[in-house]
């Protein structure tokens, strides 16, 4: 058989060739003879305009491809990618900045949040109701313990004092004739001339006049009393408060907001509270009888207000919150703790003599653990670490870093295995200046 093609018979086709089958040595053979459109046929140009346009798109993609998303090629020995002349960015060494680890002695802290309390809060009442005559302090100032701060009107109470001692004199000389009368019933009786009676009823005046007396004195005494109370005294050692009643007021024994509040700012108190995982090392070294330093910090830990030692340990955790309430007293002598003040605390409980240390920011965590970058033949290398306490912006390495080893600190991101570095170290004119990377041979 064989075949061979037809012409198209006319434009119903749409332009298609048609073919026909023919049987040639055995073969088949597919002979066909494109159409070209016809120019009364309009489809068929269409078609053609967009057979193009989809050509010029895909030329378009192509370039835009190999120009912006195309990964560059290795570098060249010449250190251009491809030989190309350009350079790449991404395989040029990333430049990192090293730190040696060193020996140090580190403070193991416990950080915690607390509050500045006074060790004394008293509010100054008065104990006699009367006309406030006198306010003889200054609001904010510091007083001793004793200090006259009012005075009340004293004159209601010197008279009382006054009918007291007119009532004691009175009763006094009654009580002296009825003693003479005793002495003489008693002769009489001695002499038989007056009944037992009469001696037993004189006897029994007398004891009444001596009980009469003791009642007497005491209430010259409360008169004092009272009249001492017209002098108000501070009871306590501290600062004022702002004035709560002003001169000329009466005032009462029971009124709740008294004339003013004392606190006792020297020495002084911090609260603060830790977790109870970190109660064992705390409660090992108080019971020990050591004093476990104390420093009360600024809100933005940039400076040191005070040092105090540790005074007392709650006697209960707080189940809701699984802490422990502690208290630590310091002597405040500059003032720098202020009641209620907001304080960042570190309690010291322990010192590492000779612990190798480096900077938090050096340790990477991963999947695998805690490691750090070194370099070892101007390559990054991971080196797996084991982490002890930490203090400040530093931390103890158990194993893997020795002294002296040095650790990245700055360019971490861009680091993984085997990647090339170089070595930036900040002179001390802050300019950067570069060294070959060292091989380290020490450590785990």
């Amino acid at each position: 058989m064989r075949f061979t093609s037809a012409r198209p018979q006319d434009a119903r086709h749409g332009g298609l060739a048609q073919a026909t089958l023919e049987p040639i040595s055995s073969a088949w053979i597919f002979m066909t003879e494109p159409v070209l459109p016809s120019p009364g046929n309009p489809s068929s140009g269409r078609r053609l305009r967009a057979v193009v346009f989809l050509c010029l798109l895909a030329v378009a993609g192509g370039l835009g491809w190999y120009y912006l998303l195309r990964v560059p090629d290795a570098p060249a020995p010449g250190g251009f990618p491809g030989g190309r002349g350009v350079a790449s960015p991404w395989a040029a060494p990333v430049p990192v900045r090293v730190v040696p680890a060193i020996a140090e002695d580190l403070a193991v802290e416990v950080k915690a949040i607390g509050t500045v309390a006074p060790l004394n809060t008293v509010v100054v009442r008065s104990r006699v109701d009367g006309l406030l005559q006198r306010v003889l302090f200054q609001e904010g100032e510091r007083v001793e313990a004793g200090e006259v701060l009012a005075e009340i009107d004293p004159e209601s109470f010197r008279v009382s004092l006054a009918q007291a001692e007119g009532a004691l004199q009175q009763n006094l000389a009654q009580l002296k004739n009825a003693e003479s009368e005793l002495a003489i019933y008693r002769r009489l009786f001695q002499q038989d001339s007056i009944a037992r009676q009469q001696l037993d009823a004189q006897e029994a005046l007398v004891n009444q006049l001596r009980g009469t007396l003791m009642t007497d004195r005491a209430q010259v005494d409360n008169a004092k009393l009272q009249l001492s109370y017209t002098k108000i005294t501070a009871p306590i050692g501290g600062r004022l408060g702002l004035r709560k009643v002003d001169a000329g007021n009466l005032i009462a024994s029971g009124d709740a907001d008294g004339i003013v509040t004392i606190t006792q700012t020297q020495p002084i108190a911090v609260l603060f509270t830790v977790p109870e995982v970190q109660l064992a090392d705390i409660r090992t070294a108080h019971a020990a009888g050591r004093l476990l330093v104390v420093e009360a910090w600024d809100r933005n830990e940039q400076k040191m207000l005070a040092e105090g030692v540790l005074t007392t340990l709650d006697n209960q955790i707080d189940i809701a919150t699984g802490t422990l309430r502690l208290k630590a007293q310091f002597d405040n002598e500059d003032d720098a703790l202020f009641p209620n003040q907001f304080v960042n605390v570190r309690l010291r409980v322990r010192t590492l003599e000779g612990a190798i240390t480096i900077p938090v920011d050096a340790v990477q965590h991963g999947s695998q653990g805690t490691y750090v970058y070194m370099i070892s033949d101007g390559k990054a290398t991971v080196r797996p670490i084991r982490l002890g306490p930490t203090s400040n912006s530093r931390i103890t390495v158990t194993e893997g870093v020795l002294e002296g080893d040095e650790v990245v600190l700055e360019g971490l991101d861009r680091l993984r295995e085997g990647r090339a570095v170089t070595i930036v170290n900040e002179s001390n004119a802050g300019t950067p200046t570069s060294r070959p990377a060292q091989n380290p041979n020490r450590g785990g």
